[in-house]
């Protein structure tokens, strides 16, 4: 059982952040914002998907503009990421959930203040997102692209932000790297009880941003921290949120949908197991119940395995095993195997707590 900190809850729309709120998956459109059509069409996208909240980036007065009627059309919370200009963050501040900007390039404390205000005025929460490439002047000269540079300047801005009485705060504190990353939110984590959003910047393609992303963001869920996260890839907004939602479920924070156990392939292996595992995962994708399946090649893991699994396929010299919580309930030939198996599958998964 992980301990998540104890944070303070916010909303961003109808998405509660924090707390005891469950931990929030998002993306970001890559659409031009003005696009009305095409940046609708991304979100409704993410929706299905199964994402809590949907940013936009608002780089200029026509995407800012673009906001109103975005949001009519969407049903997922709306953030704005602002950069550089603090008036498109006024404009978007009347429509969004929620204003991301990021201290290092947003400008005076003038201008910070009168976003502040502006979303004051809302009852909107503001994301202080530390960027490692675009800390502010001093904190960089003092620190360098830091981890500790990061945490300076967060703890600057929060600062600021409270004494203006403005506390609808979450934070972010992200580097391209994995180190940097998990070092600044580790050392962030015990100064405050805002609510944290996880990411590591940059990440990559998918594969690169797999690997990045599982190893930060599944370390600091098992330390406890973390209270919505994004997982960015250089490709299709879909997959950001199914690699977002199997670390999720990997590191142990939610249960959800099965957790398939097969083997490495070896050369103990009886049968075609990649196309097994294939098929198998194909035919479970819209299980939603939380169960544990195991398909192994051989006898030598599968009866340990089965043990602690829901149901069970040991593959063996032309015929196999079907196993459910640990006990055998069947011993067919293996062109009869998988489709046994898979009936078995259904019917844990239909099955009322």
């Amino acid at each position: 059982m992980i301990n998540r900190y104890k944070t303070k809850k916010i909303f961003v729309g109808n998405v509660a952040i924090g707390g005891d709120a469950p931990i929030s998956v998002q993306s970001m459109t890559y659409s031009k914002t003005e696009d009305v059509k095409a940046t609708v069409e991304q979100i409704n996208r993410l929706h299905f998907a199964g994402a809590d909240i949907a940013r936009v980036a608002v780089p200029d007065i026509e995407a800012a503009n673009a906001l109103k009627e975005i949001k009519k059309q969407v049903k997922l919370p709306l953030v704005a990421d602002i950069h550089f200009n603090h008036k498109l963050a006024l404009v978007a501040s009347e429509v969004v959930d929620c204003i991301r900007i990021n201290p290092g390039n947003i400008g005076s404390k003038q201008r910070v203040a009168e976003v502040v205000k502006a979303c004051q005025q809302r009852n909107i929460p503001i994301r202080i997102g530390v960027n490692c490439g675009s800390l502010e002047e001093q904190f960089e000269n003092k620190y360098g692209q830091s981890a500790i540079g990061m945490v300076a300047s967060a703890e600057y801005n929060i600062k600021f932000l409270e004494d203006l009485g403005f506390d609808d705060i979450k934070i972010s504190l992200k580097a391209s790297d994995v180190q940097r990353t998990v070092e600044a939110y580790r050392l962030l984590r015990p100064k405050n009880n805002y609510p944290f959003h996880l990411g590591v910047t940059e990440a990559g393609t998918l594969f690169h941003s797999t690997i990045k992303s599982s190893i930060a963001l599944g370390s600091l869920l098992l330390d406890g921290i973390g209270d919505t996260l994004r997982v960015s890839i250089t490709g299709e907004l879909e997959r950001e949120i199914e690699v977002g939602r199997a670390i999720l479920k990997n590191s142990g924070v939610i249960k959800d949908g099965l957790n398939i156990i097969s083997c490495p392939t070896c050369g103990r292996i009886e049968a075609d197991l990649v196309s097994a595992v294939a098929e198998v995962e194909k035919a479970t994708k819209h299980i939603k119940k939380p169960l544990n399946i195991s398909v192994m090649g051989c006898v030598v893991n599968a009866i340990g395995e089965a043990k602690s699994a829901d149901v069970a396929i040991a593959y063996g010299k032309g015929s196999g095993l079907i196993i459910k919580k640990g006990e055998v309930i069947a011993k067919l030939p293996e062109s009869k195997l998988l489709k046994r198996f898979l009936e078995e599958v259904e019917i844990e998964a239909n099955k009322e707590d």
